[in-house]
């Protein structure tokens, strides 16, 4: 088990961040929020993708404007994120379930004081956003764009809040690279017990992001840091859900749906085995019962590999095997054979329900 750093649990809408809650995952739309209809449109689709939080950009006045009939029509909690103009923060803290910002680009504080005292009075936390690309001037001259001045950057913007009494908040420090960002992250978080959102910055395309993701999250996470997460991808957000959920799932973090295990193509395959994959996946994606499935491409290795995956199937040459703990419960050829295996898998997560 992966014991948790223990954070100070906050509420962004109806969604528990920190403490012992899950982690939830989040993502970020692409349209100008002030498209009102756009916006909404992929908020919904991250709805149905699995998102548990979304994150829009408010650059301008149109953009604050808009918040309210977008939340009018969603169902995900909202985090408005806000650069530079605090009256942009004060509109959207009437609204939104969450603001993020840096609170040391925002200027004088006392214009961070009433944004602060705009979140207060709804109870609605404070995402403190560090990014390696965007220091303030004094900490990049002082460490350059290094894990050191993020955290030092981290640390200003905390006690820049806490001065004014508030600690309803949460910290990133994100960096586009993977060594930055895992660095940043474990040199903060002895130093506090503020819920920690996780995220590589301008990962890149589908392929790129999933890679260094799956690399700087899962380590963090392995160490038991991070109370919620977003990858950050070029392309669709649907993926970013995704990615995010298997991270989770494969961390052993998340226990939700099928773990699928299949083996490696080589010369003893005597079946299509990557259609075979990719059939049995997309027929159970709809099961949210924790579950070990394994899928191999020979009788050679299954028995073995098998008897830890509480159903299992095993192609062989015109035939195959359906196995539950390791154990033959029965022998079928052709399209009988997927199909039978699905039906088990239907069978016991019916029972574990």
């Amino acid at each position: 088990m992966i014991k948790r750093y223990p954070t100070k649990q906050i509420f962004v809408g109806n969604v528990p961040i920190g403490g012992d809650a899950p982690i939830p995952v989040q993502s970020m739309t692409f349209s100008k929020t002030s498209d009102v209809k756009a916006t909404v449109e992929q908020i919904t689709k991250l709805h149905f993708a699995g998102a548990d939080i979304v994150r829009v950009a408010v650059p301008d006045m149109d953009a604050a404007n808009a918040l309210k009939e977008i939340k009018s029509q969603i169902d995900l909690p909202l985090v408005a994120d806000i650069h530079f103009k605090y009256k942009l923060a004060l509109i959207a803290a009437e609204v939104v379930d969450c603001i993020r910002i840096n609170p040391g680009n925002i200027g004088d504080k006392s214009r961070v004081k009433e944004i602060v005292k705009a979140c207060e009075q709804r109870n609605i936390p404070i995402r403190i956003g560090v990014n390696s690309g965007s220091l303030e001037k004094q900490f990049e001259d002082k460490y350059g764009q290094t894990p050191q001045g993020m955290v030092a950057s981290a640390e200003y913007n905390i006690k820049y809040l806490e001065d004014l009494g508030f600690t309803n908040l949460k910290v990133s420090l994100k960096a586009s690279d993977v060594q930055r960002t895992v660095e940043a992250y474990r040199m903060l978080r002895p130093k506090n017990n503020y819920a920690f959102h996780l995220g590589v910055t301008e990962a890149g395309t589908q392929f790129h992001s999933t890679i260094k993701s799956s690399i700087a999250l899962g380590a963090l996470l392995l160490d038991g840091i991070g109370d919620t997460l977003r990858v950050s991808m070029t392309g669709e957000l649907e993926e970013e859900i995704k990615v995010g959920k298997a991270i989770l799932k494969d961390v052993g973090i998340a226990k939700e749906g099928l773990n699928i295990v299949s083996c490696p193509t080589c010369g003893r395959i005597e079946a299509d085995l990557v259609s075979a994959v990719s059939e049995i996946e997309k027929r159970t994606a709809h099961i949210k019962t924790p579950m070990d499935v394994s899928v191999m491409g020979c009788v050679v290795n299954a028995i073995g590999e098998a008897k830890s995956a509480d159903v299992a199937i095993a192609f062989g040459k015109g035939s195959g095997l359906i196995m539950k703990k390791g154990e033959i419960i029965e022998k079928l050829s052709g399209d009988a054979l997927i199909n039978r295996f699905i039906e088990e898998v239907e069978i016991e997560a019916q029972k574990r329900k």
